[in-house]
């Protein structure tokens, strides 16, 4: 049976929260592959170099917001400028351990931005990922 995402980007350059969050991933059962990008502009390669032989186009993108060079906000400017084509249906998640007022705030006033999670991730917010955008 397919499983309800058939791909997650991962956009977060701390490589330990990567591996957690892959792992929780994987335990969910709800997604067929994980793809991590370190930074927000490789994020955006991987976006939209789509010929490359790896890519598998995601489904959802979960995006930390404090990364050193490109912030997370910075990658959503960035982000909002790409083909509406290469951006379509794509479910964007704001996950960050940032407590800040203001970057909630800031990432409601982002159309793209369908949920603001504090981490870690967990799979109740995987799960309620797919109630929300994949059923």
């Amino acid at each position: 049976m397919p499983k309800p995402i058939r791909c997650i980007l991962l956009v977060d350059d701390d490589p330990d929260d990567n591996f957690l969050h892959q792992l929780i991933i994987d335990e969910s059962e709800l997604c067929e592959q994980v793809r991590i990008s370190d930074s927000g502009p490789n994020a955006l390669q991987y976006l939209t170099v789509t010929d490359h032989p790896d890519y598998v186009r995601p489904d959802v993108l979960i995006l930390d917001i404090n990364m050193p060079g490109m912030n997370g906000f910075e990658f959503l400017e960035e982000y909002d400028k790409l083909d509406s084509q290469l951006k379509s249906s794509i479910v964007v998640l704001m996950l960050t351990t940032s407590l800040n007022p203001n970057d909630k705030h800031k990432a409601s006033l982002w159309t793209d931005i369908k949920a603001y999670r504090t981490k870690p991730l967990t799979s109740a917010m995987i799960q309620e990922i797919v109630n929300t955008h994949f059923t």
